[in-house]
């Protein structure tokens, strides 16, 4: 299985996301603090970030590029959810596409019921969204084959666990067992994290082809979640040159204080790693030698019996 066929796309999981805020309501502030909150905290580099209605232009002169396709994904993906609620202009700022664009797209998605307005003319993303996260999870045998092997292990452990890939500078959960709060973020399947200061993300990133990590590192913008975040481009090239020797990943409080994770690459039968399989724990009662010693042999044997179904 190829890590393009393994990889939950940017559209079904802001459908999944979106959907599970309009099904449960919207996340209060005592249990969510959005990353936005956090780099408004800490600071950021200071780094232009290409809109996604604007990166579509690369595509411009390919016959075979459906734009108004691709223009309809990038207001489906607008939608997160901290923002599950917005007006044609907000979605046009957001995107960076035309409102005359973006109220075409929303009037083709209301039509088909996958969004709908209130009458403030705020659009929202409908339950209908998650037939196209079902349709995912139903047919990728990486999804399938991750559940039922984390469920064991937290049977085991009493442990969250959870299996990611790479998405762009994000990663992607696309299987999760929750046994405690371990995040102020309440992650479920389709929930995206930064990848350069998560365990799981540091995996998937030290084992991309140079190329690709290359071009990675060019764009990252590195936000300072928390005092102990890496912060500089030279700090990730040497905790990925780390992941590659070590064969997994472990971050001490980096996206947020009080978290620790370790994670370590489950591979294809290619040889390419496809996805990450993590334990996340409360930093104050998982010390880091017990991340190691304790549970790092079970991430490794959980991870080769999922490269199995991808062989």
């Amino acid at each position: 299985m190829s890590s393009t066929a393994a990889t939950l796309t940017p559209a079904i999981a802001a459908a999944h996301a979106a959907t599970h805020t309009a099904t449960h309501g919207a996340p209060s502030h005592d249990t969510v603090r959005p990353a936005s909150a956090h780099a408004a905290a800490h600071g950021a580099q200071v780094k232009t970030r290409v809109l996604p209605g604007t990166a579509l232009d690369a595509y411009t002169g390919d016959p075979n590029f459906m734009a108004s396709l691709a223009r309809g994904l990038v207001v489906i993906e607008a939608f997160t959810p901290q923002t599950p609620q917005m007006t044609i202009s907000q979605l046009s700022v957001r995107t960076g596409l035309s409102r005359a664009a973006v109220r075409r797209c929303l009037y083709t998605l209301v039509k088909l019921g996958f969004a709908g307005a209130d009458e403030s003319q705020r659009y929202s993303l409908r339950p209908k969204m998650l037939s196209l996260a079902n349709t995912y999870t139903a047919s990728s045998t990486l999804a399938n084959a991750a559940q039922p092997i984390l469920e064991r292990m937290s049977a085991v452990y009493g442990e969250s666990f959870s299996v990611a890939t790479l998405d762009g500078e994000q990663i992607v959960y696309i299987a999760r067992t929750s046994v405690t709060r371990v995040m102020s973020v309440d992650l479920h399947i389709g929930s995206r994290l930064p990848a350069f200061c998560t365990s799981m993300g540091r995996v998937l990133l030290a084992y991309l082809p140079q190329d690709q990590l290359e071009a990675y590192l060019s764009r990252v913008i590195l936000t300072q979640y928390t005092p102990r975040t890496i912060n500089s481009v030279d700090k990730l090239r040497l905790s990925l040159r780390n992941v590659r020797r070590n064969g997994y990943a472990l971050c001490d409080q980096e996206y947020e204080i009080g978290l620790r994770s370790i994670a370590v690459p489950v591979y294809a039968g290619n040889g390419r790693v496809v996805a990450v399989v993590n334990l996340s724990g409360h930093a104050p009662r998982m010390p880091m030698l017990e991340m190691q010693t304790k549970f790092l042999p079970p991430l490794r044997a959980a991870a080769a019996e999922l490269g199995v179904f991808l062989r």
